[in-house]
């Protein structure tokens, strides 16, 4: 069983060559990303591993099916990079839908008191051995309000975190989950609800076409005047220009972002030496209530082990049995998790 890896960082190596020594599998990694002018690297293969930030398109999957590979691994939870409706029927798409998510939802709350406590600004000042509290002033989230869009394993952790800092929860979710409206640890609510009374917003949702941009000019229009973003989810769920014009009008507080609309061809590599031509982001990482983080949630040592193990027990468990449980359909015009095991 041979997997062609692609987008592929030293950190990954470790997790995936341990688990597919257990199993078996021979991996041949790429530093590129999966792309139409790459994907013929993936010849002679299995199966193709990729990341969120590969491209699987109409080209790719039609490339693929031509070399005979049919199964496609998702190491991540998402798959909006992946074309699903036209995948359907033509290369199975399995995925690891929950990896940690206490990774996420804790690299969420790290981001939230860094920035509402200052802690980025204080640790360079100590740097310097300037010990001056002007301007690092702060606000408690003791009693504060939060509104959390999207109640799955991550929203679910995070909101768990709130409760112990004594927050109040507003949450909204298309699919509300019945045991947490049940356990009053979360209200939910109507969206325009959670614009309206939230003191911090944290987005904890897939990328699809209902919440592409849920974070825009209209909705930055109903917010609290002073409101802070958390985005460590997936960057379109937020509108960059508009969440830069709000910052510039002090509608927004503050914004917390680990992903970026535009971020493929810059998070995940070494750019320092580089200009940034990308105008929006270098103007959000300017601001002195923006803090940027290149898509590291994800990235601890468990999530990393989880992410190998699950990828490859899903590529064994569909060369055996010709199904897996993490496959992705493309059903009722949108994509789910496979319910039959025999999509096509």
């Amino acid at each position: 069983m041979k997997i062609a890896f692609f987008d592929t960082k030293p950190y990954d190596k470790t997790a995936f060559d341990e688990k597919a020594a257990m199993l078996g599998i021979k991996i041949k990694y790429f530093e590129t990303k999966l792309n139409e002018d790459t994907v013929f690297l993936a010849k002679g293969a299995d199966a193709v591993c990729v990341f969120v930030n590969d491209t699987v398109n109409k080209a790719v999957i039609d490339a693929l099916g031509e070399m005979g590979i049919k199964i496609l691994l998702l190491r991540c939870a998402g798959f909006n990079n992946v074309d699903m409706k036209y995948a359907n029927g033509k290369i199975h798409v399995l995925r690891v839908p929950a990896y940690s998510p206490y990774a996420v939802a804790e690299h969420a709350i790290a981001l939230l008191l860094t920035s509402i406590r200052r802690i980025h600004k204080a640790y360079i000042r100590s740097r310097d051995f300037n010990f001056s509290l002007s301007g690092l002033t702060g606000f408690d989230l003791h009693g504060k309000t939060v509104g959390v869009i999207g109640t799955g394993k991550i929203g679910k952790v995070f909101i768990d975190i709130c409760k112990g800092f004594g927050m109040k929860v507003l949450a909204f979710d298309k699919f509300p989950d019945k045991a947490l409206a049940e356990s009053g640890k979360a209200e939910y609510v109507e969206i325009s609800d959670i614009w309206k009374n939230s003191d911090i917003i944290s987005l904890h949702c897939p990328l699809t076409e209902d919440t592409h941009h849920i974070i825009n000019k209209d909705a930055l229009s109903m917010c609290k005047k002073g409101v802070v973003i958390i985005n460590t989810s997936r960057g379109a769920l937020v509108d960059a220009d508009a969440l830069l014009e709000g910052i510039k009008s002090r509608k927004v507080g503050a914004a917390c972002l680990d992903v970026y609309e535009e971020e493929s061809d810059l998070f995940f590599e070494d750019n320092s030496g580089h200009i940034l031509e990308d105008d929006t982001l270098a103007r959000l990482i300017s601001m002195p209530n923006v803090i940027v983080t290149s898509h590291q949630a994800f990235l601890t040592e468990e999530a990393l082990t989880n992410i190998a193990s699950t990828t490859l027990e899903n590529f064994k468990e569909f060369k055996e049995n010709g199904q897996c449980p993490n496959e992705v359909c493309f059903r009722n015009g949108r994509s789910e998790d496979c319910k039959s095991g025999k999509c096509f």
